[in-house]
């Protein structure tokens, strides 16, 4: 399984907030020029942020924690980008920009071709816990401030641009030793396992529940050998054997191709066994983090550097980003300067909000300064 990396996703991540529009009967929080955010649009947009396990996991809680450091970074992101959106959703009605039916459903067509077939791209939505209506509805949302952004400025890279850039950054272009390989998962996550046998039966005691685990370990560790037998007889018929059991659901409709990956791209130990094969081998059962691993090595590639040619594409559509991303900040600074900004509640002014992260990461300098960005301010 590959490794998480956190990205910054520049201003496109703020449209995974529902809109705001004017409500009177509820809370309201904030009025961004005519438009109120209420505590319902804040505890759904925050519920959407914080609902992935990995801070869990952190062992950070995000929702029954009101003045831990990371729930106030939370709340200040998440009311920052809602007063964002609130300003550019205003500017946009302005300009009439819209999507029309044909866009969204050719850039759909476009995105699930990349997946294969339709089935195989919704059983991608379906592990990620995304429905078909909150893609397409993310998706217009994107179509629409592309659009905005074209509205302001067209943006054009020339190759010459893009030569100088590879030209100049060289080692962005140079890749490790890399392997291709397929694989087979058996989910098996110990803690997981523990955590929900005790949801079901919460009198079991520490020993019956760590007994229980281990059973349950065991018996999934079986059933990976189970197919590793069937693979080993069989090597041709590992694609299939993926597609029908793997639970890696994004691999497993691609026969358990994962694609070309190098070394630290991968957890270990999966990585150095899949590393120390040759290709047309198939490994015996290996246990990482996610669980239980069947892995077949179909190629290897040497380090090298990618060609201008070969990266040609993608260096014009990254320069083509960063000018829109600073295109896009620049005119929501210039929105911000001349906006009207109330808050109904001071605790949820990102000025406060910064302040009281300042305060809480007293003891933590390094998180002090990561998080120390101006939030949105009202206008004075």
């Amino acid at each position: 399984m590959k490794k998480i990396k956190i990205a910054l996703i520049a201003m496109l991540a703020i449209f995974v907030f529902s809109g705001c529009t004017f409500k009177n009967s509820e809370e309201n929080l904030i009025k961004v020029n005519n438009t109120v955010i209420t505590k319902s649009d804040f505890d759904k947009a925050y519920e959407t942020v914080t609902s992935n396990n990995m801070f869990s996991q952190m062992g950070i809680d995000l929702k029954n924690d009101p003045n831990n450091v990371f729930t106030l970074m939370m709340k200040e992101k998440v009311v920052s980008e809602l007063m964002v959106k609130a300003l550019l959703n205003d500017e946009m009605a302005k300009r009439n920009i819209a999507v029309t039916k044909e866009e969204l459903d050719k850039a759909a067509k476009d995105i699930i071709s990349k997946f294969g077939t339709k089935e195989q791209f919704m059983q991608v939505l379906k592990s990620n816990g995304v429905n078909y209506s909150k893609f397409e509805q993310d998706l217009e949302e994107e179509i629409k401030l592309k659009k905005f952004v074209d509205s302001i400025a067209m943006v054009s890279i020339g190759e010459s641009e893009a030569k100088k850039y590879y030209n100049e950054n060289q080692d962005k272009f140079k890749y490790p030793e890399r392997v291709r390989a397929s694989h087979i998962l058996i989910s098996a996550n110990p803690e997981q396992i523990k955590a929900k046998l005790h949801e079901e039966n919460k009198d079991l005691t520490e020993e019956e529940l760590n007994k229980k685990t281990e059973e349950e370990m065991q018996s999934l560790r079986k059933k990976a050998q189970e197919l590793y037998k069937k693979v080993k007889n069989s090597p041709s018929t590992f694609a299939k054997v993926a597609k029908e059991n793997s639970q890696d659901s994004v691999s497993a409709v691609k026969g358990g191709d994962l694609g070309f990956f190098s070394k630290d791209e991968m957890v270990e130990p999966f990585a150095s066994k899949a590393f120390s094969m040759q290709p047309n081998t198939i490994s015996e059962v290996i246990q990482t983090p996610y669980g239980y691993h069947i892995i077949k090595v179909t190629d290897r590639a040497e380090a090298g550097t990618y060609s201008f040619e070969q990266t040609k594409k993608d260096i014009i559509n990254y320069l083509e980003s960063q000018d829109k991303v600073d295109i896009l900040k620049n005119k929501i600074e210039e929105l911000r300067q001349n906006a009207k900004i109330e808050f109904y509640n001071e605790d949820y002014n990102p000025d406060n909000l910064q302040k009281k992260i300042k305060e809480a990461a007293k003891d933590n300098p390094q998180v002090q300064e990561t998080f120390n960005q101006p939030a949105i301010q009202e206008k004075k």
